[in-house]
């Protein structure tokens, strides 16, 4: 059939299964927008309050669902608007697919209204982009843009649509919906070769990251740790993987993670980094990390091998491949003194305290994981709250946990929560922020409203910008430079004039009677949760330093 461009998009859209996406209109787009309206019945819109909250509403869609997200927006200022977003995804390996509006052919070059060069900009932060200058190429070449994003190791792709191209006429016919290309199998030697050394092991440890929830491969990890008795520990980006009360998980690693985890790795005589790419969150001394251990790096990604941290054994292919090539010949063993060791290191954790009448970040956190259950999905914004979240936040369900870990996007959560809300209307969806986080995407709060979303946020409120504070209190000699905020917004008030629902929360009793009420009313809801602006996330490994230097 003859159709438009701005038809083809919609079409092509639906024929890659894509029921949602996120976006704010504008004059290159109104073609497309148009198409939209027309086809209101087959795919949905979500209007958002800025381009920036569209890409991180379909960065929350994808990793909450595992398909890929879709953006949209105007040329010029819409486009620029998406570049954190789509950074924010590239970091963190989100499947999205942006597509942006530019001015005429005609106009390109001249400096035309709202024209920008996007495609340009985003290439460092992009798999790939593309502009369309052929309107008889633009089906295909969405779909290339889809199997891309989904291929290998996923993330974003720009896909740049002149104005003509959307209104020119074209030919399309219908194709079934792409499929990723298949990953190299890993090889056969480097498998016989981690085999070999694990089943060697007398001290072995598991490093997890991002990779395993992207591979689906958490049945997988979980029987390997079993079979071979071997405790393993996470990055941020890999919270909900493995569940917080299984036997073998020591939990969150790295820069604020526990003290048993980071001597656990200190003092491994393997580790096996599986689907980790060793941040400097992580790896916080990468010339001292793991120094009496061989190190084993499963990742897809060929350019992650050596480049953080020199590994003895490589296996580059996807983690659930490379860990069903290993399980048969994995030996069931049995690890008790290693265990033992890692027992007493345990008795060294730091464990928060209650205070009679203050309400505290570790009692926060313990509320809301009572409030949504098991099957909730936590979202964050990033900063003290983050981490805390990380945590204490137990989850036990892959994509349950969503968050910005690469970039550390503060204003990434509103958007992210809108996303996954969207994308999963009967789960509880608690959105953790605090208020210098909160500034930054509060005007989303009328996007739940439009839509009903009944995404519950919780402003963990300490008037200053905690982190950063954090840091000032121990490097910089208590000197507070513009990270004491002392605003006078009332967030109860807020969520009112917005049409959501506010709360005020001073103690725990206060914050679990806000927590019960704001899931209940199934309306979008903004919790107050007031805590002292001197608490901290601890333990902490200084930046540079090893786990010998941690401060608890």
């Amino acid at each position: 059939m003859k159709i438009n461009g701005s038809q083809v998009i919609v079409e092509t859209l639906i024929e890659q299964g894509v029921d949602t996406i996120f976006g704010y209109p504008g004059g290159s787009v109104l073609n497309i927008y148009d198409a939209l309206y027309l086809n209101r019945e087959r795919i949905t819109h979500v209007i958002t309050a800025h381009e920036q909250g569209a890409a991180h509403a379909a960065d929350g869609y994808a990793r909450a669902t595992g398909k890929v997200g879709v953006c949209l927006a105007t040329s010029g200022p819409g486009a620029t608007n998406l570049v954190t977003g789509i950074a924010t995804a590239y970091m963190d390996s989100v499947p999205m697919v942006a597509i942006t509006g530019n001015v005429g052919q005609s106009l390109i070059g001249l400096d035309s209204f709202q024209e920008v060069y996007i495609a340009g900009i985003v290439m460092p932060i992009t798999k790939h982009s593309f502009v369309v200058r052929n309107v008889d190429e633009l089906h295909e070449t969405l779909r290339e843009a889809f199997r891309i994003a989904m291929s290998g190791r996923p993330g974003p792709v720009l896909v740049d649509i002149p104005k003509d191209i959307t209104a020119a006429m074209t030919e399309f016919t219908a194709m079934p919906k792409v499929e990723p290309t298949p990953a190299v199998a890993p090889n056969a030697k480097s498998i016989e070769q981690a085999v070999t050394l694990i089943n060697q092991a007398k001290r072995p440890a598991v490093l997890f990251g991002g990779g395993v929830g992207l591979s689906g491969a958490e049945k997988e990890l979980l029987e390997f740790i079993n079979k071979a008795e071997i405790p393993a520990c996470h990055t941020l980006m890999a919270a909900g993987v493995l569940g917080y009360g299984e036997r073998l998980n020591l939990g969150l690693v790295g820069m604020h993670g526990s003290m048993s985890a980071g001597k656990t790795l200190a003092n491994a005589d393997l580790v096996i980094a599986i689907g980790t790419r060793f941040s400097d969150r992580v790896a916080t001394d990468k010339e001292h990390f793991a120094t009496k251990a061989q190190i084993i790096h499963i990742d897809i990604d060929a350019a992650e091998i050596n480049k953080n941290v020199p590994c003895d054994c490589a296996v580059i292919g996807d983690v659930k491949d490379a860990l069903n090539a290993m399980l048969p010949n994995i030996d069931k063993a049995e690890h008790k003194e290693w265990l033992v060791q890692i027992d007493e290191w345990k008795k060294f954790d730091y464990k928060p305290k209650d205070i009679e009448g203050v309400l505290r970040p570790h009692q926060v956190m313990q509320a809301i994981n009572e409030a949504i259950g098991e099957d909730g999905i936590i979202v964050t914004d990033v900063g003290q709250h983050q981490m805390w979240a990380a945590q204490y936040g137990k989850r036990v369900k892959p994509r349950s946990f969503l968050t910005s870990g690469g970039l550390g996007t503060m204003g990434y959560g509103y958007g992210a929560a809108i996303g996954a809300q969207y994308a999963f209307p009967n789960r509880k969806v608690a959105l953790c922020t605090g208020d210098g986080c909160f500034h930054m995407n509060l005007n989303e709060l009328c996007t739940s409203v439009k839509y009903n979303l009944p995404v519950v946020t919780i402003v963990f409120n300490n008037q200053v910008l905690g982190m950063v504070r954090q840091w000032q209190t121990q490097f910089y000699g208590k000197r507070y430079s513009s990270t004491t905020l002392e605003r006078a917004t009332d967030y109860v008030a807020l969520a009112e004039a917005f049409g959501a629902v506010g709360f005020r929360a001073t103690t725990l009793e206060e914050l679990q009677d806000a927590l019960a009420k704001a899931f209940d009313s199934h309306r979008p809801c903004v919790i107050d949760a007031v805590i002292d602006r001197d608490e901290k996330v601890l333990p902490m490994i200084p930046a540079g330093k090893t786990i010998d230097e941690i401060i608890m």
